[in-house]
């Protein structure tokens, strides 16, 4: 049997109110994933700032910014090239009159192999991010990039098992989940983060595909809400185990290397997809479930 060997990399981290110093802190650990081996680097969900989310402004709008000579992503552009590694990079992006939570895949040469726009937008308190982005009109994307197929999803993304299994459909040997999930507002004793990490863990048990996903950390303090993000980022392996995991607080490097080949053949001959029913799966392409309506 081939082997086809990529380690991947989790950087968990906090963020600082200014651009230039988040960028240079995921910059300094994305050196350090790399050094530690890591041909694929997720950092977590729109890592330039503070998650702006929490309240409804209009001042930030002013964030996004188109993705042509976006200065952050032609930053990670030259990193990926000069280190060699696979970069998702995400950004708040301006389209003309239009605003994403957008994810640009960097491949190993420093080329931009396309984006991806968060799909999945949620609306609740401390999380109101219906008011700053619209629902992504790229669907589901999966890049060949130098270390594998790779599907990414972002954040709210990672709860919907459709999008997990549409980016498998399509090819995806790793899943990639940037992040931004913490305490809510409503009821800050609630939390959240083993039922977040379980879901992932589906999707790659389901899936048979490991799963990555990179998430901050810190109490960040709004107008109306604060939320203390809960860190908890980690890798799975292809049956949905936890093989590397951070704790809640600490900026982390994780690591985990993974032979997509012998994935790739346990996957096959569990029979998972060679048994799939799509004729019967059409209650999900409707709200309700209802074939009729």
């Amino acid at each position: 049997m081939t082997s086809r060997t990529v380690t991947v990399a989790a950087i968990q981290m906090s963020m600082a109110v200014d651009v230039a110093t988040n960028v240079a802190t995921a910059e300094r650990l994305v050196r350090v994933a790399a050094a530690s081996g890591a041909q694929v680097i997720l950092i977590p969900e729109l890592f330039e700032g503070h998650y702006f989310c929490k309240d409804q402004r209009a001042s930030e709008l002013a964030r996004a910014l188109p993705i042509e000579g976006h200065p952050t992503i032609e930053h990670f552009m030259k990193l990926a090239q000069e280190l060699g590694v696979v970069l998702p990079i995400s950004v708040y992006e301006r389209a003309n009159n239009t605003l994403f939570n957008t994810v640009a895949m960097i491949d190993a040469d420093g080329s931009m192999l396309g984006i991806y726009r968060k799909s999945h937008i949620p609306d609740g308190p401390g999380y109101t991010e219906k008011y700053y982005f619209s629902p992504g009109d790229t669907g589901f994307q999966v890049w060949n990039t130098r270390f594998g197929n790779i599907g990414v999803g972002i954040c709210w993304d990672q709860w919907f098992p459709e999008a997990a299994r549409a980016m498998a459909l399509m090819g995806a040997e790793l899943l990639l989940y940037p992040t931004a999930i913490g305490s809510e507002p409503p009821n800050p004793t609630w939390d959240s983060s083993m039922h977040w990490q379980r879901v992932m863990q589906g999707h790659a048990g389901a899936n048979l595909m490991p799963v990555i996903a990179a998430n901050r950390t810190g109490r960040e303090v709004g107008v109306n809400n604060e939320i203390t993000f809960y860190g908890s980022s980690f890798i799975a392996d292809a049956t949905g185990a936890k093989v590397a995991e951070a704790d809640r607080e600490e900026e982390t490097v994780l690591t985990a290397t993974f032979d997509l080949d012998a994935v790739r053949a346990m996957r096959l001959g569990w029979g998972v997809f060679r048994d799939r029913r799509p004729e019967l799966y059409i209650p999900l392409i409707t709200l309700d479930g209802d074939e009729l309506s």
